[in-house]
């Protein structure tokens, strides 16, 4: 039993390892792509606005039928084989609205692999195994993304673009034959959606664990404003660095790699915060970052600037990929509909997500870099508000010892 636990509990990290680089595919690339191609900063916003909407409006319809499937491996599967199909359309057209549909593809794509791999990783460990092993599977992660980063602007240098795709490619096979060695029966699929355990508890309605959560909802108000703020900030600072006449293979994996080299102790650290303190702290902290990276970002746009911005982003960033996957498993344990859940959050995430590049890309195009950065860190600010205004609910929903309060305020 334990030998079986440990080979499912490294497949996972390998899953979370290689799945990083393949489910991005051209995204960090794209807009220092199309930039060469004579792109705008408001149409290359605008190309990636489409997608994110349609991914947003997708996620939590990809979390339901996760939670409602006893197949969540052939879902990483499906996400796999899109992502590499629609990175080859990105890198063979030049077409608005056809690099729009591929982007809205791979969006949907991240929209379904992360519930799918939340409920993989809860049908295998369970409930209270969960907050550490989605640390480590975070942290996992962000290795494969800081890899999968540094080869893409290694060979993208020395070989172009196409060499980015077919690194892709690569890692995608690589996550097939991964997450097919974890055995379908070892999934747990009750545990997976996180089911009522007894016959005296009834599972809520999705439509209400969706409306009428208190907690839930603070979440989503929070992560909207957050990510409105923050979802254009790498590739914008990217762009302005590119624009001073960097290189741009160099500039883009660096930025990627410095964030996610630092979201790999962020997320572990998260874990132990969480285990400890609760989720409410943990977040509260990265909420912090974000107004600080605007600011830092505004000042200092050259290529050593990379350093400071990232690792604000690194800190950020993984403190959330931890926190709020694991905050919302709790508020909904027991409810049945933890990945409905996942993609309400995720949908909150999206919408702020959607809106930040064209929002970001406007303000770029008529005011400059310094002022899009500016007003980016400061939406975070309305996020921080909603965090403190709603604590004494948010820290019993992500109380260590207090799952079943969270539970109470659904309703």
């Amino acid at each position: 039993m334990a030998l079986r636990a440990g080979r499912d509990r490294t497949a996972l990290y390998a899953v979370n390892f290689f799945m990083a680089d393949m489910s991005a595919g051209m995204g960090p690339f794209l807009g220092v792509l199309l930039q060469s191609r004579g792109w705008s900063t408001g149409a290359i916003g605008a190309v990636i606005t489409l997608g994110a909407i349609v991914g947003m409006v997708a996620v939590a319809p990809a979390g339901a039928f996760v939670d409602a499937t006893t197949r969540k491996r052939a879902c990483v599967i499906a996400v796999a084989v899109c992502t590499v199909t629609a990175s080859a359309l990105i890198l063979s057209s030049r077409q608005f609205w056809v690099v729009a549909a591929a982007q809205a593809a791979m969006c949907i794509a991240g929209a379904t692999i992360a519930p799918a791999l939340i409920g993989i990783t809860l049908g295998v460990v369970g409930q209270a195994g969960f907050t550490g092993q989605n640390g480590r599977n975070q942290a996992s992660n962000h290795a494969g993304n800081m890899a999968g980063a540094a080869l893409s602007g290694l060979l993208g240098w020395q070989f172009g673009y196409p060499a980015v795709f077919w690194l892709a490619a690569a890692f995608a096979v690589i996550t097939i034959g991964c997450v097919l060695a974890i055995p379908a029966g070892h999934i747990d699929h009750r545990v997976a959606r996180g089911a009522a355990r007894g016959p005296d508890q009834v599972a809520v309605k999705a439509s209400r664990v969706l409306l009428r959560s208190r907690p839930l909802l603070a979440v989503a108000a929070t992560m909207v404003l957050f990510w409105l703020g923050n979802a254009a900030m790498l590739p914008l600072y990217g762009m302005a660095v590119v624009a001073a006449h960097a290189n741009p293979f160099t500039t883009v994996a660096a930025t990627v790699v410095i964030a996610e080299a630092v979201m790999i102790p962020a997320a572990l650290v998260a874990t132990r915060v969480a285990q400890v303190r609760g989720y409410w702290l943990a977040i509260l902290i990265a909420l912090v970052t974000l107004p600080i990276r605007g600011l830092l970002a505004a000042g200092v746009i050259t290529t050593w600037g990379v350093i400071p911005v990232e690792i604000l982003d690194g800190i950020g960033g993984g403190i959330l990929s931890v926190a709020v996957p694991g905050l919302v498993a709790r508020i909904l344990d027991g409810t049945g509909h933890i990945n409905v859940g996942q993609g309400a959050i995720m949908s909150a995430q999206g919408l702020g997500g959607a809106l930040s590049p064209v929002l970001g890309g406007f303000i770029a195009q008529v005011f400059g870099f310094p002022a899009a950065f500016i007003a980016l860190g400061a939406l975070s600010v309305g996020a921080l508000l909603i965090w403190v205004r709603f604590a004494p609910i948010l820290r019993r929903a992500g109380n260590p010892a207090a799952t079943a309060a969270a539970r109470a305020e659904t309703g």
